[in-house]
């Protein structure tokens, strides 16, 4: 796990709210190894959401430098870094978000429908990732008639789909009961070691964050030393 795939150097990220200006995130270096699942955890406020926004291109730091995957995101123009996140981040929320009137295929699927792929490549995609989440005998099930669980697990399909080397994950068991929870980091940490996924998951559960390889720990905006 020498190899980087997330380089943070000098990272802030600042805005305005009416005439104060708000900085979620001050200075942070950080460098998460391809491979390795990351805990971060820190009280609200403290950035943590901000730093997997900037992390998965949503949103782009105000200074500093930014590299994932050998790509300085701050170099892609808005349309490039709507094609990178595609291709290269897959994001696990902690509301699953799934479109209720969908199968578990269909949900899944979504990502890929306006990718130049054939029907019969697609399909054998999603019938891959659902099978790696464990769920291909509920791949025509709606959520209505999924467990929480079983519902983040399509998700979690749903974020591999497009073969992402990056995954982030804002409190993804943050909703389940303990056994489902369970179920989801004994996930997470098969995709990180037998997969070669790069994991970055915000939790507030000491529990959860214990599943990865390293917690670091958010506050002010500011990463606390070890």
């Amino acid at each position: 796990m020498n190899d980087p795939m997330i380089q943070c150097r000098g990272v802030s990220k600042s805005y305005r709210k009416g005439s104060t200006v708000v900085t979620p995130l001050e200075k942070l270096d950080l460098d998460v190894p391809r491979g390795e699942f990351l805990a971060l955890m820190g009280p609200s406020g403290s950035g943590k959401t901000t730093l997997l926004n900037l992390l998965s291109g949503i949103d782009s730091p105000t200074e500093g430098s930014l590299v994932i995957a050998g790509t300085e995101l701050a170099t892609l123009s808005r349309r490039g870094l709507t094609k990178w996140r595609a291709a290269h981040v897959g994001y696990i929320f902690q509301l699953y978000h799934l479109v209720p009137v969908l199968s578990a295929f269909e949900n899944v699927e979504l990502p890929l429908l306006l990718a130049p792929m054939s029907k019969k490549d697609r399909h054998a995609r999603v019938t891959a990732a659902l099978e790696l989440v464990g769920l291909a005998d509920r791949m025509h099930h709606t959520p209505s008639e999924l467990s929480g669980g079983q519902e983040q697990r399509v998700a979690i399909a749903r974020a591999l789909v497009a073969d992402p080397a990056l995954l982030v994950a804002d409190e993804p068991t943050g909703d389940l009961d303990r056994e489902s929870a369970t179920r989801i980091l004994d996930l997470l940490r098969e995709l990180a070691a037998d997969h070669g996924k790069t994991i970055v998951m915000v939790t507030h559960d000491p529990r959860a964050a214990a599943a990865a390889h390293r917690t670091l720990h958010l506050e002010k905006g500011q990463l606390l030393l070890p």
